[in-house]
Order: structure tokens, then sequence, then C-alpha cells
């Protein structure tokens, strides 16, 4: 498994011979201007809410690759009355795709489309596939509700929001990987905008001194599982 950050929170995940782009605003970042989304290539785009910050290319990736989009039923339907191929879900379910299992669970958050119609309840994805399991978390803040998926699944990577304001902030996330008993996190979302800007040296430290690992990649960057 192949995950590769494309700045905010957006990333590129290869699983079994699938590429999946999850919540995908590039063009409107500044950081991430040297990204081509015409580049990019996509089976599937998971969606874990409806803000603009997360969904901004996703009509143009679908068009360009003839993607399916993965989110909640209402997310979902918003895309398919536009014409695009969609798969809905809603929390606690999961469903075997050609390149593994999916579940959407639950996030404190809010979701709705920039024209105000409304996105269903917000989440994030438990991502099984070529033997290695991840976490989105999608933009929350910290819920005890965490604790719920280690009793299903063993995680090799917990993907975080760290950038405070909106999400959880650094100490959070902490206490996030211990209740996903997972000790490998990917920083994301963080550093776009004013609101949340942080220290990467200090974030790191933080996790570093209670034994976990904090990975921050630069845009474009990979890690492979």
């Amino acid at each position: 498994m192949k995950i590769t950050y494309y700045g905010h929170a957006s990333l590129g995940i290869k699983v079994g011979g699938k590429n999946i782009i999850v919540d995908p605003f590039i063009t409107a970042n500044e950081l991430a201007k040297h990204i081509d989304i015409m580049e990019l290539k996509a089976d599937y785009i998971l969606i874990t809410h409806a803000h603009g910050d997360h969904i901004l290319d996703v009509e143009a990736i679908a068009q360009n690759t003839g993607a399916t989009i993965v989110s909640n039923a209402e997310i979902a339907g918003y895309y398919e009355k536009k014409g695009f191929k969609t798969h809905p879900m809603n929390h606690g379910g999961s469903w075997n795709f050609d390149f593994g299992k999916v579940k959407y669970v639950t996030a404190i958050h809010s979701s709705s489309f920039p024209d105000g119609t409304y996105g269903g309840n917000q989440g994030g994805f438990v991502i099984e596939g070529e033997h290695k399991n991840i976490y989105i978390a999608g933009d929350t803040a910290l819920t005890y509700d965490m604790k719920l998926i280690p009793l299903r699944t063993k995680l090799d990577l917990a993907i975080l929001p760290i950038g405070s304001n909106f999400t959880m902030d650094v100490e959070d996330a902490i206490i996030a990987s211990d209740f996903l008993e997972c000790d490998k996190v990917l920083g994301y979302h963080y550093d776009t905008f004013g609101y949340i800007k942080i220290d990467h040296e200090d974030a790191k430290k933080k996790f570093y001194d209670k034994d976990k690992d904090l990975m921050l990649l630069e845009i474009g960057g990979s890690l492979e599982l």
C-alpha cells in the first residue's frame, strides 16, 4: 500500500492495483500548485464530508478518470444527480471493494457543500487492503468512538488532522493514537491557511516524547506500508 500526500487533507492511495484519491482540494491550495490534478489516476474518490476544502476537485478528477465517488448517502446522491458513478455508505457500514474493505466511521465536525446543500453526517474511513490497515480520520475532534476501531481492526497507520482550530490539535491527536492503539501517525489538515499553521518540529517532538512516530510528508511525498 502506497500513500501520497497532496496537501491539506488530500491523499492518494495505491492498493490492490487500484488508485484512490481522498478529499481532493489541490488546485486552490498554493502549497500544492506543483500538483497537476489531470495527471492523477483515480479508480475511486473517497470523500469524508462536503466542505469545499475537501471536495473542490472531485468533479474534475471524476470527469477525467471515470472514478467512482464513495461517501455518505447524501454526498453520493449529490454527485449521482450530476451524472457521476457513486457508492453510498453510512456510519458503521462496510463494503468489500475490488481493492479491499472500506468501513465508514464516525467523526465530529460539520458537513455542507459550498452551495449550501446538506452534506450528511461527516465521517472517516478504515481501509483494509494488501494485509495493511489504515484509518483516515477526516476532519474531527477527538472522540471516544475511536476506541471502537481497534476492537475490529489492528491499524498499521492512523491519518489524523493536527492543525487545531477546525479539528484536533497535536495533543489530542496523541490521545487519539492511544485510543486507536496505533503509534504510527501521518499528520494532515495543517499549514494550508493561517488558522491551522503548526510548528513541525514541536509537533514531532511531542509525539516522540510519547514514544510515537508523527510523519509530516512533503506535498507530493509518499510512504509505503
